[in-house]
């Protein structure tokens, strides 16, 4: 369906802020399991430590969504469910298509969080002629020679990129030019857009390298905690920033 490539999201157009959106997922999914537990009611404490958000952010985040709860009872599970997922635009359907169906491109179409959060697997694309026709995860492998059609046919407008990263700017641009204008990238580099193409990314590598500096940085002051010295950081934590400068943070599943 086509509706994917022309609605936006009404987060943008409404004011709430990137830092809100990018908590609501972590939101939803503690409500998400409140509600399978049939948990009619939560207290923005509850809600928050649920989340690993403090509550005052939480209630200043929902404030956002209009949602103040009731004293002395707190937030209807089922109704901010609802809320978060119409404001995230999961209460419509999203096609996607995978470009790289190596290793991690596989996993990703083998994935079954996309379709119960409203995500529609809708194609697999690899350059390799060889994979051409394979299933994987129930769904045959397609060319990239064909990917301007797919793209047109499912309507699609969210392309996720598991490439290897000396194609993965061929391939973005190519999704681009056929009029996706949402990317998860997971090849290992920075890819360039145009102005209302969004990008997220997620690099695995990096996230190791940050625990690995605070892993450094617990034995440094174990270590000066024995000797009765200052703990001391051997490592500046703006070498772990992400390419464009902030530290990233990992996408929740």
């Amino acid at each position: 369906m086509a509706t994917g490539r022309t609605h936006r999201p009404a987060t943008r157009s409404r004011g709430i802020p990137e830092a809100t959106v990018a908590r609501l997922p972590l939101y939803l999914r503690a409500l998400t399991a409140l509600s399978e537990r049939s948990v009619p009611t939560v207290s923005s404490e509850e809600l928050a430590a649920a989340a690993g958000v403090n509550s005052a952010k939480l209630r200043k985040d929902f404030s956002y969504l209009g949602s103040y709860g009731t004293r002395g009872v707190g937030y209807d599970v089922e109704y901010l469910v609802y809320q978060i997922s119409r404001e995230l635009g999961l209460t419509q359907d999203w096609p996607v298509v995978i470009v790289g169906i190596g290793n991690l491109g596989a996993a990703l179409a083998n994935y079954g969080g996309f379709a119960s959060r409203g995500f529609r697997v809708a194609a697999l694309i690899d350059a390799d002629p060889a994979m051409a026709g394979k299933p994987v995860a129930g769904i045959p492998v397609q060319h990239t020679d064909d990917l301007e059609k797919i793209i047109k046919d499912n309507g699609v407008s969210i392309g996720v990129i598991a490439t290897p990263a000396g194609a993965a700017q061929q391939v973005c641009d190519r999704l681009v030019a056929a009029g996706v204008t949402s990317i998860l990238n997971f090849a290992p580099t920075v890819l360039s857009v145009p102005d209302g193409v969004d990008v997220r990314k997620v690099d695995l590598s990096i996230e190791l390298q940050i625990l690995a500096f605070h892993e450094q940085r617990k034995a440094g002051e174990e270590t000066a905690a024995g000797d009765g010295a200052l703990p001391a950081t051997t490592r500046d934590a703006s070498t772990d920033q992400g390419p464009d400068g902030d530290v990233p943070a990992v996408m929740p599943a």
